[in-house]
């Protein structure tokens, strides 16, 4: 063994090892505001039973988070909140979002709906999609086009993937033109249908019979305001013709 010059021996420390671990904890808001608004402190978020948070706890909570966010100690993510069928909210709730986007804690707001211009609920006001205009203001409007005959039928093998159904070509192609001339969801509801008539006969994959021998029994939305006119006789209804009509035009 041949020893270097250079080389030095340093003596072992003595003592306690002691190791520096930093801890991140994600919580939300609403479960810091519980926390210190209850005496369980954190057992309180596991009670179920949170009762009204002050607002004046709620004050002091966004004031200390803001000092932690200034001083690097804690990083605000925003949430995202999703509101389906926005149109059937009324002037309130929309004055409720107007005054939480406004914000610095705002999540990020996401809002679906399929109405063009139609009524504000709650006013006597018309809009598109039912939004008031001092909202569409805020928003970024994504615009959409209608599927495809390539996309539907890609969303209806991922279907039949999803639900173990084994579908023929040609089963595939009658059922995309299904949901070309009728909708999307009704092609996708076929699917169960033919799966069990494909069970019933014990065969191994969907074939377009089993397709067609469930397309006389059910309705489409198509048929539903021609059917609906011949059988007038038969319902309880005394405004089926202006009904009828809304449909058409629809």
């Amino acid at each position: 063994m041949r020893w270097d010059r250079k080389l030095k021996f340093v003596q072992c420390p003595e003592g306690e090892l002691q190791k520096r671990k930093e801890v991140v904890h994600t919580v939300t808001l609403h479960e810091v505001d519980v926390i210190n608004s209850r005496q369980q402190g954190f057992l309180a978020l596991f009670s179920g039973d949170t009762g009204e948070i002050k607002s004046e706890v709620r004050e002091q909570i966004n004031q200390k988070v803001a000092e932690w966010r200034e001083e690097g100690k804690a990083e605000i993510v925003p949430g995202v909140l999703f509101i389906d069928e926005v149109h059937m909210l009324d002037i309130e709730c929309f004055s409720y979002l107007n005054r939480a986007l406004e914000h610095d804690m705002a999540p990020v707001l996401i809002m679906a709906t399929n109405r063009g211009i139609t009524k504000i609920r709650g006013t006597s006001y018309s809009s598109p999609h039912g939004i008031p205009i001092d909202l569409l203001d805020r928003l970024l409007i994504i615009s959409t086009s209608p599927y495809t005959e390539r996309d539907t039928k890609q969303i209806l093998s991922i279907r039949c993937e999803e639900e173990d159904v084994e579908m023929s070509d040609e089963a595939m192609l009658v059922l995309t033109k299904i949901g070309m001339e009728t909708s999307l969801r009704y092609a996708i509801q076929l699917i169960t249908c033919a799966s069990l008539v494909c069970r019933k006969r014990k065969g191994t994959e969907v074939s377009v019979g089993d397709i067609k021998r469930y397309t006389h029994c059910f309705w489409t939305k198509r048929d539903l305001p021609s059917t609906l006119k011949n059988a007038t006789r038969n319902l309880c209804s005394t405004k089926i013709k202006d009904e009828t009509k809304a449909m058409e035009v629809s």
